[in-house]
């Protein structure tokens, strides 16, 4: 199974935007349901893509200055970054399609 790597704003920069592989993030925080809904559908693509898509997730309420940057303003959103840009976002709570569809754009 793929570990899911936590991402602060202190190394968002080297673990998201110089990353050399597509990288998912989700925008997530502790009291936020339906983040805990979407979970296990994230962690489950981080085991289907391992070693061809990098997911990994940051807490908003620890971590400020990404979301803010990024103009996250409800979570759960997910970020689809390729060569630093961001490609694709989804907010809210979908189906495992509309991630699946997401994840397919970048392999």
């Amino acid at each position: 199974m793929a570990e899911i790597l936590d991402v602060t704003d202190a190394n968002f920069e080297q673990e998201v935007l110089n990353s050399d592989t597509p990288t998912i993030i989700d925008f997530w925080a502790e009291w936020c349901a339906p983040c805990k809904a979407i979970a296990p559908i994230v962690k489950e693509l981080a085991g289907t893509y391992d070693g061809q898509v990098k997911i990994v997730k940051m807490n908003i309420d620890e971590n400020p200055a990404t979301p803010g940057k990024y103009g996250v303003r409800a979570i759960p959103t997910v970020l689809a970054f390729k060569g630093g840009t961001v490609v694709e976002q989804i907010t809210g709570a979908r189906p495992k399609s509309a991630f699946e569809d997401m994840v397919s754009k970048l392999v």
